[in-house]
C-alpha cells in the first residue's frame, strides 16, 4: 500500500517552477515531516512525453467557445453588425511535442503543427436607410498552430496545483472559407479580417484556459488516484505535499507527508532521515518511503485486526509434517489426530518495524491457539515474540518475501488440562515449529494477499521493468523502469471528456 503513484500527464503535474506557499516549507526544511518522496527522472518524462499530444487533444476538443459580435461602418454600405456562433473544432490532428526541463526554474512544452477545422456560423446584418440586409452564413478555417506552454507549479492547501497561464500559439496558416464562398468580396475581406483577429484571441484564450483546467483536473486525478492506491477500508494515507516540487535538468522530484490515517486519527512524522542524496538518476522512476509511514500502517492493520490467521482441517496438519530435529509432542499428535484441529494466530501487540541494509526487520508478539472439537483432546495456548528480517522483490506481477527468523521466544505457554504440563522439550519443539512451519506460513498468506492489494489498487495494469527494492538505514527505495501508463491515460481523457 506504500506507493506513490503521470509530457503532459506527469510533466504538468510534477514540473514547473517552485512556487511557495503558508501550506509547504522550503525543500530543505520540510525533509523530516516528509515520509515519502517520488523522484521521476529525464528518460521517464521521455516516455510520458510520448502522449501529450493526446492530452492537448483533449484540451482542444473540450474547450468551449463563446459567442463574439462586433459591428463597422463601411462607405456606401452603411453599418455593418456580424457575430460568430456554434464555433466547433473539427479534424484535429498534432505533430510532435518536445519539452526541456530548466533546473530551478520550469519547464517548456512546445507543441507543433497543430492541424485543425474550426466551423462555425456568422451572422450579419448590413445596410442603409434605403436597403437593409440580414443573413447568416456557415463558415470553415483551416489552421496550423504551434503551441508554447511553460507551466509553473505552487503549492497551494497541502497539494500541487499547476499554472499553465504562460501559453501561447503561433498560426502559420488561417484560412477562411465562406459557405458556397458566393458572398460579395468586400465582404469576405471584412469577415476575413475580422475572423483572424477573433478567432486567433478566442482560441488562445479557450484554449490555454482549457490547458490550465485540464492541468488541474490532472493534477487533482493523479493525487485523488495515489490516495485510493494507498487505502485500503478504513486505513488510508494523507499524500499532502510537504513541500513544493523541485526541478533539475535531470528529474523532478516531489515530497509527501505520507500519514497513515485510521479511525479519526492521523500518524505524524517528524524524524524522517530522507536527504536527496539517497536517490540516484539511473533508473526512469524512484519512491523514498521512510519507517514512520510503515509503521503507523501496521498499526492501523493491528488495531484493524489483519493481524489474523486461522488455519485448520487438512492444512492444518500437512503443516506439522514437515520434519523438525525436534520431536512432536504426544499431547500435539492427538490434537492433530482429533477431529476438526483449528489453529488460530494473530497480533498481541504493535509489531514494529526498522529497515537495514540487510533487510526490514520485523519484531512481533503473537499469540497462538489449538483447539478441537474433541472435548478430551488437550488445548493448547503460546504467546511468542518473533524477530524476522524481510526482504522484498517484485516479479511477474507478484510480490515476493523472503523472511530469515533472527530471534524467537516462548513468552506464555499453557495447557488446557492440569493433567499435563509443558516441559522444556515442548518449548523446544515449538521455537523449532515456529521458525520452520509458522513464519513460512505466514509469509505464504502474505504474499498473496498483499499481492491481491496492489492488484485491487491497479498495480497489476503498469509494465513495471525490472522493479527493485533497495532497504537502507530507516527506509526503503523501490526504483524501476516502466512503459506508458496507457490505462491512466484512457481513464483520465475518460473522465476529462465527460
Amino acid at each position: 500500500m506504500d506507493k506513490c503513484v503521470m509530457t503532459l500527464p506527469v510533466l504538468l503535474l510534477f514540473l514547473g517552477l517552485v512556487v511557495m506557499s503558508q501550506s509547504c516549507l522550503e525543500p530543505a526544511s520540510a525533509y523530516r515531516f516528509t515520509g515519502a518522496v517520488c523522484r521521476l527522472t529525464y528518460p521517464a518524462a521521455v516516455v510520458l512525453n510520448e502522449k501529450t499530444t493526446k492530452v492537448i487533444q483533449a484540451a482542444f476538443q473540450h474547450a468551449k467557445y463563446p459567442s463574439i459580435s462586433n459591428e463597422k461602418s463601411i462607405l456606401f454600405v452603411g453599418k455593418v453588425k456580424y457575430g460568430l456562433a456554434n464555433l466547433e473544432i473539427h479534424n484535429l490532428s498534432i505533430g510532435r511535442s518536445e519539452f526541456e526541463l530548466i533546473a530551478g526554474e520550469g519547464i517548456e512544452i512546445a507543441i507543433s503543427n497543430v492541424s485543425a477545422v474550426f466551423k462555425g456560423t456568422i451572422q450579419y446584418a448590413y445596410g442603409s436607410w434605403l436597403v437593409n440586409v440580414g443573413h447568416s452564413v456557415d463558415f470553415e478555417i483551416d489552421s496550423h498552430i504551434d503551441l508554447g506552454i511553460n507551466p509553473k507549479l505552487y503549492c497551494g492547501k497541502g497539494k500541487v496545483a499547476a499554472d499553465t497561464s504562460d501559453c501561447y500559439l503561433t498560426f502559420h496558416k488561417l484560412d477562411l472559407l465562406l459557405q458556397g464562398d458566393r458572398e460579395p468580396g468586400w465582404l469576405k475581406r471584412l469577415f476575413t479580417n475580422f475572423i483572424t483577429f477573433t478567432v486567433k484571441l478566442v482560441i488562445k484564450s479557450q484554449i490555454c484556459k482549457e490547458i490550465n483546467n485540464v492541468a488541474n483536473i490532472l493534477a487533482d486525478f493523479i493525487q485523488e488516484r495515489a490516495e485510493k492506491f494507498l487505502s485500503d477500508g478504513d486505513i488510508s494515507m494523507d499524500i499532502g505535499v510537504t513541500s513544493a516540487p523541485v526541478i533539475t535538468s535531470n528529474y523532478i522530484e516531489s515530497y509527501h507527508k505520507g500519514l497513515a490515517k485510521y479511525n479519526n486519527m492521523t500518524a505524524v512524522i517528524n524524524e524522517s532521515v530522507f536527504d536527496p542524496s539517497q536517490l540516484t538518476e539511473d533508473r526512469m522512476l524512484y519512491f523514498w518511503i521512510s519507517d514512520e509511514v510503515f509503521n503507523p500502517l501496521i498499526t492501523a492493520a493491528h488495531q484493524d485486526r489483519r493481524f489474523v490467521l486461522n488455519i485448520s482441517g487438512l492444512e492444518l496438519t500437512e503443516l506439522f509434517k514437515t520434519n523438525l530435529s525436534t520431536p512432536i509432542p504426544e499431547f500435539l499428535s492427538q490434537f492433530l489426530s482429533s477431529e476438526e484441529p483449528v489453529l488460530r494466530v494473530w497480533s498481541v501487540s504493535v509489531p514494529h518495524l526498522w529497515t537495514t541494509p540487510m533487510g526490514t526487520y520485523v519484531r512481533a508478539v503473537a499469540a497462538a491457539e489449538l483447539t478441537s472439537g474433541a472435548e478430551d483432546i488437550p488445548g493448547l495456548y503460546f504467546e511468542m515474540e518473533v524477530e524476522v528480517v524481510v526482504t522484498a522483490s517484485y516479479a511477474k506481477k507478484k510480490l515476493i518475501l523472503i523472511a530469515t527468523t533472527s530471534q524467537i521466544s516462548i513468552m506464555k505457554d499453557s495447557l488446557s488440562t492440569d493433567t499435563l504440563q509443558m516441559v522444556e522439550a515442548h518449548i523446544e519443539y515449538l521455537k523449532e515449529a515456529v521458525e520452520k512451519i509458522g513464519v513460512p506460513k505466514v509469509i505464504s498468506k502474505l504474499e498473496p494477499s498483499l499481492t491481491a492489494l496492489l492488484d485491487k489498487q491497479g498495480t497489476n495494469l503498469f509494465d513495471l521493468i525490472e522493479p527493485q527494492v533497495v532497504s537502507q538505514d530507516g527506509f526503503v527505495i523501490i526504483q524501476t523502469d516502466f512503459a506508458f501508463p496507457h490505462h491512466l491515460l484512457v481513464e483520465f481523457l475518460r473522465k476529462t471528456l465527460e
